[in-house]
């Protein structure tokens, strides 16, 4: 079977489950909403970064996209539905494959558009404090947000896969992002900088100093985003539909 109508029938799937054009929805208004918030607070701390500041509404906002990739492959979990998609497609590489591809493209083309619309917004809240920033810095931070947050859903897509629950998935995503992450940070140094969502946001900075830079950092989300993905297609290899 071509790829193309696997792809036409995945992105099927894809528009006329409800909840996903919802989430990718939540990702542009929360991360724009965080975004025009942060653009309006305190600019004095030395450590102030406009860029990051500018895009910060991706931190809350990357639930929503993990929230998109983890529905997408588990609604397939559900009522037989992968019964179905793999006797369309008993490839299961190739169907997965697919089902990355239409996982991809939106939350890519969606994460792009947020972040200029964070960027726009913020920019205008922080005024003479974002005046420092250049064009190529906006253009990286702008770039690498949409994929940084691609890279995310298809991670949580990769785990959802391989747990077949989007609760369970998000159960463990949510809390990490959110509260571990974090504690991990304070507590180990340098091994956070190699956390996916820690690594991925370098780019999203105007200046860094840690032990990865914006591109390698990006690149360390890509391996975990990978290795998930990977981890999910032996997983479907390996067991009953």
């Amino acid at each position: 079977m071509e790829l193309t109508p696997v792809l036409r029938s995945e992105w099927l799937k894809i528009r006329t489950l409800r909840s996903l054009p919802g989430a990718l929805l939540a990702l542009f208004a929360a991360t724009t909403a965080f975004s025009a918030i942060a653009g309006v607070s305190e600019t004095s701390d030395p450590g102030f970064d406009p860029l990051f500041t500018a895009l910060s509404g991706v931190v809350p906002g990357q639930i929503a996209a993990v929230s998109f990739g983890a529905m997408a492959v588990s609604s397939e979990f559900q009522s037989g539905a992968l019964r179905l998609s793999l006797a369309a497609v008993p490839r299961r590489g190739r169907w997965f494959a697919a089902k990355a591809a239409v996982i991809a493209v939106p939350a890519l083309l969606v994460g792009l558009v947020t972040a200029i619309a964070a960027l726009l917004v913020a920019r205008a809240g922080l005024g003479p404090a974002a005046d420092g920033l250049g064009t190529g810095e906006q253009v990286r931070g702008v770039v690498g947000c949409g994929v940084y947050l691609m890279l995310m859903a298809l991670f949580a897509a990769g785990l959802a896969a391989v747990l077949r629950s989007g609760v369970a998935t998000l159960s463990l995503l949510i809390p990490f992002i959110l509260v571990v992450s974090f504690v991990i940070g304070d507590a180990t140094g340098t091994v956070a900088d190699f956390l996916p969502d820690k690594a991925g946001q370098l780019v999203l900075r105007e200046t860094y100093d840690d032990t990865l830079g914006p591109w390698s950092g990006l690149a360390v989300t890509a391996l975990w985003a990978a290795a998930a993905l990977l981890a999910g297609a032996w997983s479907l290899r390996r067991r009953d539909a």
